[in-house]
């Protein structure tokens, strides 16, 4: 179902209850109601972009057992909570970029089994919980560049995650973290490893965390 760039303000409604892959990018769209997609339980497919989503309330995605892919990039989410996700556990990629996000809690992504691929680049997080990323077992891709980190503990806490976990990742850029996409990850303040209470046990292919 084709619903794109139509100046909706609001998910429309109804769709076949077979709807395999529903298109809503580029509309006016605030809100997801509660239970919004229980009816559709076959849908594996949402294309959300380019909305003004605010925020995603505990069972938004309630039905959606058999949801794969999920973009919401380019929307004004500001936080996630606690199993904003937790009716989804088949995501295998969740694109949450180009949003205002600020805060991650630690429980964001539980349930989140199958996810392969979580985009968090271009938002506002100066920190990320690293309770959130190890809830995805099955995690290969990783995007946060684009965010003003801060060099900080829960940086550092970060950082050596990403390094302990590497050896359970595929291998998909360059030498440095040579198992996990992390385009660009460095504070807003250019510090180094060693200011953040870490040991350069990596090779940065630009000089920097």
């Amino acid at each position: 179902v084709d619903c794109r760039d139509r100046g909706l303000p609001s998910v429309p409604d109804p769709f076949p209850l077979d709807v395999r892959k529903l298109l809503v990018a580029g509309n006016r769209i605030q809100h997801i109601p509660e239970g919004f997609f229980i009816f559709y339980g076959d849908l594996v497919y949402l294309d959300f972009r380019n909305n003004s989503l605010r925020s995603l309330e505990e069972g938004t995605f309630s039905g959606s057992a058999k949801l794969a892919f999920l973009d919401l990039s380019y929307n004004n989410l500001t936080q996630l909570g606690a199993g904003a996700f937790r009716s989804a556990g088949r995501l295998v990629k969740l694109s949450l970029a180009n949003n205002n996000l600020t805060g991650v809690h630690e429980a964001a992504f539980e349930t989140l089994e199958s996810l392969q691929v979580l985009e968090l680049n271009d938002n506002n997080l100066r920190s990320l919980n690293v309770a959130a990323l190890a809830a995805l077992p099955a995690l290969r891709t990783l995007r946060l560049d684009g965010n003003p980190w801060l060099c900080d503990c829960d940086f550092a806490h970060l950082f050596s995650w990403i390094q302990e976990n590497v050896s359970k990742l595929p291998k998909v850029f360059g030498t440095w973290i040579s198992e996990i996409i992390l385009w660009g990850l460095g504070p807003s303040t250019g510090g180094s490893v060693a200011s953040c209470g870490l040991q350069d046990t990596a090779h940065s292919p630009r000089g920097e965390i």
